[in-house]
């Protein structure tokens, strides 16, 4: 039986999301939306869908089993928590929530349900590139990660729509859940500093380059360019105690011909991480139809909304900003032996 789910935000990645759902991938069915703009609802819905007024309808639907969050992210804190009052698996696009007060209140309505239903898109978790370099890291033949180094780079973002906030408090969430994730570590401080500003982003604050200061004494050295104008380049390179790993290049082919040496760049995040996406939703569907969740957690959402708010206070006092996370409930440690199992 396939798993019932309820979109929540139509706009660019929740179409991609729907598309994938419905195209791509099987065990699940788009059997209802609902967005601020009823008409782009109304066009974004399969056939048969059903097109909700308000995002509490959906979720308290019968028809709806489970519930994709992409909506604005300073609306994701009351539909996480009216998602979870009714125990129904919910995936949640990154931001999870817009301040550690918000991140805290889902963190206590989980744990008080007692079971995960909460996964957040971060989807870098998922791309067999990064699988493959955590397995390098995990079995230990290079000794302990010293340094990491991670690289994202956008052609362009939109003018107008993104702010000099959002590389600390969007785009900077991606490499802080990585990095977590990949050194089994937590972040303890942030420093951020602003190179020479590029006249492509015009008024907008870019470049930026930030340091996260991991619990081990490991650093992570992120630089974020977010108008590089040749292309959407993912790029990580961990340095070990005997050697270095790193993420290939993407897309792979390297033509060699009578022009030189070269190798094309993604446009964007959907070419680069499309089948990233996809195994993400894979997994998601699973669990989801067992009623919980496996993938990013609440925790994690926390701590990435964490890492946003000290970069943001670093990038003001010039100096490093520490984190102070609180202790980490059970169902977070357990949820995480059950994944790695």
């Amino acid at each position: 039986m396939s798993l019932a789910v309820g979109v929540i935000g139509t706009g660019m990645i929740g179409q991609d999301h729907i598309r994938r759902l419905t195209r791509v991938l099987s065990g699940a069915e788009v059997v209802a939306v609902s967005d601020i703009d009823r008409t782009r609802a109304g066009q974004a819905a399969p056939a048969g869908a059903e097109v909700f007024d308000t995002p509490q309808a959906l979720i308290r639907s019968d028809k709806v089993q489970a519930v994709l969050i992409c909506s604005w992210g300073p609306a994701h804190e009351e539909q996480l928590l009216d998602c979870i009052s009714v125990g129904k698996p919910v995936f949640c696009e990154k931001p999870m929530v817009t301040s550690e007060a918000a991140a805290l209140k889902v963190i206590d309505a989980e744990v008080a349900f007692g079971r995960r239903l909460v996964q957040v898109g971060f989807m870098r978790r998922f791309d067999a590139d990064y699988r493959r370099l955590k397995a390098v890291i995990d079995g230990g033949t290079l000794g302990l990660p010293l340094m990491y180094y991670s690289k994202h780079r956008n052609a362009s973002v939109p003018e107008g729509l993104y702010t000099s906030d959002m590389p600390l408090n969007d785009t900077l969430v991606h490499d802080a859940d990585i990095s977590r994730w990949l050194l089994s570590d937590e972040i303890a401080s942030v420093e951020v500093r602003l190179p020479r500003r590029s006249r492509q982003g015009g008024e907008l604050r870019d470049p930026h380059l930030v340091l996260l200061h991991m619990a081990s004494g490991a650093i992570v050295d992120v630089e974020i360019s977010v108008n590089i104008a040749y292309g959407y380049d993912i790029r990580g390179e961990v340095s070990c105690e005997k050697g270095l790993a790193a993420l290939p290049n993407r897309p792979a082919p390297v033509v060699s011909d009578q022009f030189g040496i070269r190798q094309a760049i993604p446009e964007d995040w959907r070419e680069r991480f499309i089948e990233a996406y996809d195994q993400e939703f894979r997994e998601w569907i699973v669990a989801a139809g067992q009623g919980t969740a496996t993938g990013p957690s609440a925790w994690d959402g926390y701590a990435a909304t964490l890492v946003a708010d000290a970069a943001l206070r670093a990038v003001t006092s010039g100096g490093r900003e520490e984190i102070a996370m609180r202790d980490k409930p059970a169902l977070y440690d357990t949820a995480a032996k059950v994944a790695a199992a």
